[in-house]
């Protein structure tokens, strides 16, 4: 108790498989390298937006692979391989990549390979990552956040229910102009009043 406020602490369990309608949100495996290679991590125009580097060759993601399946031993590490249902293996992943257990928020990012986007695979996973971070870990806030010319990631965040903060403008440096970042944020208290 600090000033008369009860603090809550987290409950920390790990990556566990979600399952929703469309998709099987599972820990990344080994055998994960050819799909990521083949729909999302050697495409410059995602990694771009998703703010991470390309990887060209299996021995990259291999080395990527490796880097997370070696934290999952960390109670309070969350990465998600996203699966569809049609057996195309890891079409994209999701993640709470920055967890405050202090404060008890974190933040999710998400990308998808460009042959599933616009089927509402984002939408679902981030709806399933929220419940997640809200019901299982108890969070009190979860944060997201996309660049100003990410129109399709700007959508799903609406549409999951977060509310709009701010703009940090021109954050980042791509094609000869600056891009601004977004952020938005849903309280746990605003998460209960939606579901």
């Amino acid at each position: 108790m600090i000033d008369g406020q009860v603090i809550e602490m987290l409950k920390h369990c790990g990556t566990l498989p979600i399952e929703t309608g469309n998709l099987i949100l599972r820990p990344f495996e080994y055998s994960d390298a050819e799909a990521m290679l083949r729909y999302w991590v050697a495409d410059e125009k995602i990694q771009f937006m998703y703010a991470e580097p390309v990887y060209k060759t299996l021995d990259e993601v291999n080395g990527l692979l490796n880097k997370y399946i070696s934290s999952y031993e960390k109670s309070d590490y969350y990465r998600w391989a996203i699966t569809d249902k049609d057996g195309h293996g890891c079409i994209g992943q999701i993640a709470f990549f920055l967890v405050d257990s202090n404060n008890n928020f974190a933040e999710i990012e998400y990308c998808i390979g460009s042959e599933f986007q616009c089927k509402g695979y984002a939408t679902e996973a981030t709806e399933a990552l929220i419940g997640y971070g809200f019901e299982k870990i108890g969070l009190h806030k979860i944060q997201i956040c996309t660049k100003t010319i990410n129109l399709p990631s700007k959508k799903v965040i609406e549409k999951c229910g977060f509310t709009y903060e701010g703009t940090l403008r021109d954050y980042f440096y791509y094609n000869g102009e600056y891009v601004g970042r977004m952020y938005y944020s849903m309280l746990k208290d605003e998460y209960e009043g939606i579901r």
